[in-house]
């Protein structure tokens, strides 16, 4: 992992979480991608990436969600993103489409309890 960002893990029950601190982008994207598929398993049905401490996320990073989504979506997973209204990587969100995708909520309180059913 490089210096510019920090992975802090966590779970809630069986959900792990990955909340991703700093900045992802091409030079640290194989790192990030594979930091968290190692935290899936296949009893894991639902994983949430926390991006609010995120500041900063290029396309590669956006693409490594999109492929993240599609490959648990085929293993009958889901994915989950946390990215904080207002912020640059919200917009770039929802004009890439990544909310159509994955679930998105603004925080991880509200990841957790919305649709408690498929998060927790």
């Amino acid at each position: 992992m490089t210096a510019i960002v920090r992975i802090e893990e966590d779970s809630r029950g069986d959900v792990p979480i990955a909340r991703v601190h700093g900045e992802v982008d091409a030079s640290n994207i194989r790192d990030i991608g594979d930091r968290l598929r190692a935290m899936l398993s296949n009893r894991s049905e639902t994983m949430v990436v926390d991006l609010s401490p995120t500041t900063y996320i290029d396309s590669a990073g956006l693409n490594l969600l999109f492929a993240l989504a599609e490959e648990m979506r085929s293993r009958q997973q889901r994915l989950v993103v946390v990215i904080a209204e207002e912020s640059p990587i919200a917009r770039m969100a929802a004009i890439t489409g990544l909310d159509q995708v994955a679930a998105t909520y603004p925080t991880l309180d509200d990841a957790m309890a919305d649709g408690r059913e498929d998060v927790a």
